[in-house]
């Protein structure tokens, strides 16, 4: 069995961390703090092309594997949860059904310039009443001629405040629920579309979360990305690599916080020595780094079967749940380690503590994910 990475693998890793380090991590604390979308650090990223990191080069992509995009998740996570929320919704979920479905317009005025930075996207799924259970989308596509007509609204949507454009979910048939899903492209300034209430949260909020409404929105019938009824199984075509994906962002929270909460235990003397040295504070450091070295081959066992062709829903459905809650857990114990320090904003652990919540929601909860296991499971 061989658990290494490939030379041009460890080579990315090297060269992104580098990247993060200079453009990124000094404005980390400060994009939390001002809980605003960092436009020039999103558009230096896409100029050196990071966000096509998952298309084919002939597009302006790098055309790489699910292992190399889940350790792209993996380092921006360690540096700052809120910017991998923004990046990875670009990469992935914002952009995927372009790729994919939508025609040369759609690809050359909206696809390519995402791929380089020079335009925001998102997706929509979640409604005020939806989450989890998406055959119950009210959002309406109702064909009318050579457009369609969407009315509804989506909350929990990341970028929406500044997305150019939107991926969205609705129904054109609600009675088949599932199977009348379909994904539609949507741009800023389309009559009809509107940006609502903003939702302040705690965790990841430099991404900004917010409202859409669609009233009367008339769209080209072009914009149908795909087949009516099939967004379902569309969705479910990426769901797992949605889910190894958010997992190594676990991994990279967890990692950044582990190693805040070791050097913070070498440094903090208490009744004559570091606390590294008291056997309770051992025992944390023994459970933290056992629990993230078991999420880290979850997740590139995942990653590995995405790119080996083999079938991944439980793997992946268990490097999620386990990754991030292996994340919650670490940061934690290290504001225990910490103490009342760790709950000082002077301290990047505090902001840890914060975005782990963030990460056990998107791509299933952690109770959807244990039945999709265990459903899994059961098949055999």
């Amino acid at each position: 069995m061989d658990f290494s990475f490939s030379r041009e693998q460890v080579f990315f890793r090297e060269q992104f961390k580098k990247t993060l380090n200079e453009v990124v991590a000094p404005h980390a604390a400060t994009i939390d703090h001002e809980d605003a979308f960092p436009h020039e650090i999103f558009k230096k990223i896409g100029n050196l092309g990071y966000y096509g990191i998952r298309y084919p080069q002939e597009i302006g992509g790098m055309g790489a594997d699910c292992t190399t995009f889940t350790i792209f998740a993996e380092e921006l996570a360690s540096i700052s949860v809120s910017f991998a929320a923004i990046a990875t919704m670009q990469c992935l979920m914002g952009t995927d059904f372009l790729f994919r479905f939508g025609n040369s317009d759609i690809k050359e005025r909206v696809l390519l310039p995402a791929i380089r930075g020079e335009k925001i996207g998102t997706i929509a799924f979640t409604e005020p009443d939806c989450g989890s259970d998406l055959g119950a989308i009210k959002t309406r596509a109702i064909k009318k001629g050579d457009e369609y007509i969407l009315k509804g609204r989506k909350l929990w949507i990341t970028n929406a405040e500044v997305a150019d454009f939107v991926t969205v979910v609705a129904t054109v048939e609600p009675s088949k629920r599932l199977n009348g899903l379909a994904f539609f492209l949507v741009e800023k300034g389309t009559p009809g579309f509107y940006v609502g209430q903003k939702i302040e949260k705690m965790s990841a909020r430099g991404s900004i979360t917010g409202e859409l409404i669609f009233d009367e929105c008339h769209i080209p019938a072009s914009n149908l990305l795909g087949e009516e009824g099939k967004g379902a199984q569309y969705l479910e075509s990426i769901l797992s690599e949605i889910r190894v994906m958010i997992a190594g962002l676990g991994i990279g929270l967890a990692r950044a916080a582990f190693e805040a909460g070791k050097e913070y235990s070498r440094q903090r003397e208490a009744f004559g020595k570091q606390i590294g040295n008291f056997q309770l504070i051992q025992e944390k450091i023994a459970e933290m780094e056992t629990r993230i070295k078991s999420a880290w081959l979850l997740t590139y066992y995942a990653a590995w079967l995405k790119d080996h062709k083999e079938s991944a829903v439980k793997e992946a459905a268990m490097a999620k749940l386990y990754s991030t809650e292996t994340a919650s857990f670490v940061v934690d114990q290290v504001t225990r380690i910490y103490g009342s320090y760790g709950i000082a904003n002077e301290y990047p652990v505090e902001r840890y503590f914060r975005d782990a919540r963030f990460l056990l929601f998107g791509g299933g909860t952690s109770e959807i994910l244990k039945t999709v296991i265990a459903r899994e499971s059961l098949k055999k």
